[in-house]
């Protein structure tokens, strides 16, 4: 299991996904170091009724606030912060996760784009051979989106569209959200009793 997990909310639809594995990664033990993308506050926002401050001390507090009791650790930087550990090859976490991801940083980061810090830790994660889990809420896909995603799974990057399944029949929206955020768990190597595994009584 990864000891340190970045994990970046960027700007596409689907931010339960993110704040949900925020909680199950703090759950689980890990030292999480989160990054938000200004778009991110808006859709937070939007989907959740949530204010995501433009400090990241304010995020930080809210955070440990709200999962005050969970035995990981949780960092918050900023956009430009670029002395955070995340920005540079010599103190990379253990693995990555842009969830949700927009199509504009998963663009950025499969042309090796780097102007801001959630563009460069991915791009840390990837020439360190970290685990790369990018989360892509857009439909339909034109042929721009999946050639990104394909130079992206090429250069060692999962790709992990929210696209749930139903063979445990979920109850609820957050059966669905939890199912999600089970397979990115999975991906990561951290221990989650979210879902029924198939083939499970």
């Amino acid at each position: 299991m990864p000891e340190t997990v970045c994990l970046a909310l960027t700007g596409a639809s689907g931010m339960p996904y993110g704040i949900r594995l925020l909680e199950c990664l703090l759950a689980a033990g890990c030292r999480v170091q989160l990054l938000y993308s200004q778009a991110a506050q808006v859709v937070a926002k939007q989907e959740m009724g949530l204010d995501l401050p433009s400090r990241p001390q304010e995020v930080a507090a809210h955070f440990r606030a709200q999962f005050a009791g969970l035995p990981g650790t949780l960092d918050v930087y900023g956009r430009e912060e670029w002395f955070a550990p995340v920005a540079s090859g010599s103190n990379p976490p253990d693995a990555m996760v842009v969830c949700p991801c927009s199509m504009g940083t998963l663009a950025a980061i499969a042309q090796g784009l780097a102007d801001n810090l959630i563009e460069r830790a991915a791009d840390v994660a990837l020439k360190e051979k970290r685990p790369l889990v990018l989360v892509p809420r857009e439909t339909p896909l034109s042929a721009i989106h999946l050639e990104n995603m394909l130079r992206l799974s090429r250069a060692g990057a999962v790709i992990l569209p929210p696209v749930p399944g139903f063979y445990n029949h979920p109850q609820s929206v957050q059966d669905v959200v939890d199912f999600v955020v089970a397979r990115v768990l999975d991906q990561l190597g951290v221990a989650h009793s979210l879902m029924k595994r198939w083939g499970e009584a």
